[in-house]
């Protein structure tokens, strides 16, 4: 199964708050944004079942510093998706949808955003949403990979 992560206040806190990794020296020269507390021990017993690990983000980050950071984490990433990429494959259907996980065959797409789960639903890709406060988000993360 091939698995997509947003960033910002799913992953990275930005405006919501919740407990993040800790960082190392290199991590923090390199000037890494805090992730998720569980983010990278969830990733890495996904990949150990054989599934594929993306971020999909509607930020403008370079593709780079974010497999680099991951990097820093231990977390190889099969696929990178911010907004430039989005834009450039869904073309002039790129407004219809804020995120469309189908056009880059990911089968199930963790995010932050309710209203995601809506599109989910209307345009028929499976989502599975973390409120910041659910301190059991990797178990919620696993039962919805195991449906």
């Amino acid at each position: 199964m091939k698995i997509s992560f947003d960033l910002d206040d799913t992953l990275i806190p930005a405006q919501k708050h919740f407990a993040t990794e800790p960082m190392n020296w290199l991590q923090r020269l390199l000037g890494v944004e805090p992730i998720r507390l569980g983010t990278i021990e969830l990733m890495k017993q996904l990949k150990s079942e054989g599934h594929g690990i993306c971020i999909y983000t509607t930020s403008f980050r370079i593709e780079f510093s974010i497999r680099l950071a991951f990097w820093t984490y231990g977390v190889v990433l099969r696929e990178v998706i911010n907004q430039s990429k989005h834009d450039r494959i869904l073309k002039e259907k790129r407004n219809f949808y804020s995120k469309f996980p189908p056009a880059f065959d990911i089968d199930l797409h963790v995010d932050d955003s309710p209203g995601l789960a809506i599109e989910g639903r209307r345009f028929n890709f499976r989502t599975v949403i973390i409120e910041d406060d659910n301190i059991d988000w990797m178990l919620t993360v696993r039962q919805a990979v195991q449906k």
